[in-house]
């Protein structure tokens, strides 16, 4: 049996709309307190460790929710820009895979902190912050991913003008390892907010209700993650 369904589906893009950029939002509101270079940030991570482990969970939790909103919203523009659609929507992606390095490093230097104390940490994060590696060369996906997108959206006719302005504002995020908040950075995903939110909430609340059957299965299946998610910390 053949079917319309395209990746990510309805509920999946309507979920990542929403809460990938909330989360983003939470992270770098969290982060405001603290200067935005990284040996405020790893000083932070030694006096409020709770609040700095919120907040970077949050963020690399919404990055990696803005992945298959990014893979929505470019089928979307695909339909009648597929050049614009797959350059946008390519250098979004790529630029979501940097960030999500960033935090694993991120991470790596939190644990510095934890075990050997902040200026351990920032000594040895200081010493390497300039290494060359395959990302460098790739930091330029970053910002300019969202600038191509948000032409692409506007193009298409996906977004408004409105809509599509603010999905650029998104080149304004900070890019690198260990970035605190700045109010470019609230701009930034303020204005992924008002490009994505309300086309998620749309969708989530448009077509039919799931089934039952779905529904059972969506417990099932999570239940089973969690536990494999518990599993998965054990080593």
């Amino acid at each position: 049996m053949t079917t319309h369904h395209t990746f990510p589906g309805r509920w999946l893009t309507a979920t990542a709309m929403v809460f990938g950029p909330v989360l983003l939002l939470v992270a770098v509101l969290l982060r405001w307190p603290f200067h935005y270079f990284f040996p405020d940030q790893l000083a932070a991570v030694a006096t409020h460790p709770a609040l700095m482990t919120a907040a970077h969970t949050a963020f690399i939790a919404g990055t990696v929710l803005l992945a298959p909103a990014v893979v929505a919203l470019t089928h979307q523009i695909g339909r009648t820009r597929p050049l614009l659609a797959a350059w946008g929507g390519c250098l979004v992606l790529v630029g979501l895979l940097e960030r999500t390095f960033h935090a694993g490093i991120d991470q790596a230097a939190h644990g510095l902190v934890e075990h050997h104390g902040a200026q351990a940490a920032t000594d040895l994060v200081g010493t390497s912050y300039q290494n060359v590696h395959l990302f460098s060369f790739l930091s330029f996906t970053i910002l300019f991913g969202w600038l191509v997108l948000a032409f692409a959206a506007y193009r298409s006719g996906v977004l408004g003008p409105a809509r599509a302005l603010a999905l650029a504002a998104m080149c304004l995020l900070p890019l690198g390892v260990l970035k605190g908040t700045e109010v470019t950075s609230v701009i930034a995903v303020v204005g992924l907010c008002v490009a994505l939110v309300p086309g998620g909430l749309r969708l989530a609340s448009n077509g039919p209700k799931p089934s039952r059957r779905s529904v059972l299965t969506t417990l099932a299946t999570t239940t089973a993650l969690g536990a494999l998610a518990y599993a998965s910390t054990l080593g």
